[in-house]
């Protein structure tokens, strides 16, 4: 039996997306949770010999981690999943969009972190927090009529994969802060926030401890994140 160690539901952007993937593709799995921000969280983590930070992927003698390598090894593990586009063009296309989300968008992940307990109004966030955004919308948008709606389905791809994983964390930014999209970007977000995986992900980070720091922000909420 697989098992994937992960963070605090509520804030555990990089959890959510190899946890949200293996739901989907219907991958059976054990899951830890380790509580961030606690003196139990480096003693634990450090057992797995793994790197520093969650999740963690144990594959029986294999441990992998950083999200987007644990979703490569799911890849190779369940070949008959296809949580990487088939076609070359397709899949050349999200490994870029994923690779570019792993590595950038620093001021959006800054300015807004990942939250599932709370809704804010709508506020100037920055240039550099609105200059991700539009990046990202775009790569949305080139995804969606390139391959996702030739394709068929909601999704960048059509069906749900690897890089709709690494994007929902974002879907969940947006939605958390009020960030106005269009109505095509807003589609995208509710195929990904409709997920019966991403709503069981979410009813359980409501259930969650809370964490002094990550519920403290400077604005107050105007609500529940999805009511």
């Amino acid at each position: 039996m697989l098992k994937l160690v992960i963070g605090n539901k509520a804030y555990s952007s990089w959890s959510l997306r190899p946890w949200l993937l293996m739901k989907v593709h219907g991958i059976p799995f054990e899951e830890q949770l380790v509580l961030l921000d606690t003196p139990e969280f480096r003693k634990e983590v450090a057992s797995f010999k793994a790197g520093s930070t969650v999740p963690i992927l144990v594959d029986g003698p294999i441990t992998v981690w950083e999200s987007i390598a644990i979703m490569d090894h799911l890849a190779d593990r369940f070949p008959d999943k296809v949580m990487w586009p088939r076609d070359l063009a397709a899949r050349s296309f999200a490994r870029a969009i994923s690779a570019e989300m792993h590595a950038g968008f620093r001021a959006l992940r800054a300015a807004c972190p990942m939250n599932l307990r709370k809704r804010y109004a709508h506020a100037d966030r920055g240039e550099l927090v609105t200059k991700d955004v539009s990046r990202v919308t775009w790569l949305w948008k080139q995804a969606r009529a390139r391959f996702g709606e030739p394709a068929g389905g909601p999704f960048l791809f059509g069906s749900f994969t690897a890089a709709d994983a690494m994007y929902a964390p974002v879907v969940t930014r947006l939605q958390t802060y009020s960030i106005p999209v269009d109505a095509g970007i807003r589609a995208y977000m509710d195929a990904i926030l409709d997920l019966p995986a991403f709503v069981a992900w979410q009813e359980a980070a409501m259930a969650e401890p809370w964490i002094v720091g990550h519920d403290e922000v400077d604005e107050p909420p105007i609500g529940p994140f999805r009511s």
